[in-house]
C-alpha cells in the first residue's frame, strides 16, 4: 500500500467541539480494527493510529473528565 490507510477517509469530530480546534476520528476499511486520530486544525499532518483497546481507554478517560 503506497498511501497511508486514511487517505480519502471521512474524519468526524464531536458535535460538542464547537469552532475550536479538536481531534477528529475515523475508521477505514483498510484498518477496521483501528481508529485514526488527527488534529482538525492540521488535517494533513500525522494521523495517530489507535487499536480498539486504546480507543476505548481514550474515550473512557474523556468521559471521566465530564
Amino acid at each position: 500500500m503506497s498511501e497511508h490507510p486514511f487517505v480519502d477517509t471521512d474524519f468526524h469530530k464531536s458535535d460538542r467541539s464547537g469552532n475550536l480546534g479538536c481531534v477528529e476520528a475515523a475508521i477505514t476499511r483498510h484498518t477496521p480494527s483501528s481508529v485514526g486520530l488527527r488534529d482538525s486544525v492540521h488535517p494533513r499532518d500525522t494521523v495517530l493510529l489507535l487499536s480498539n483497546r486504546e480507543w476505548i481507554a481514550f474515550t473512557t478517560g474523556l468521559d471521566r473528565l465530564k
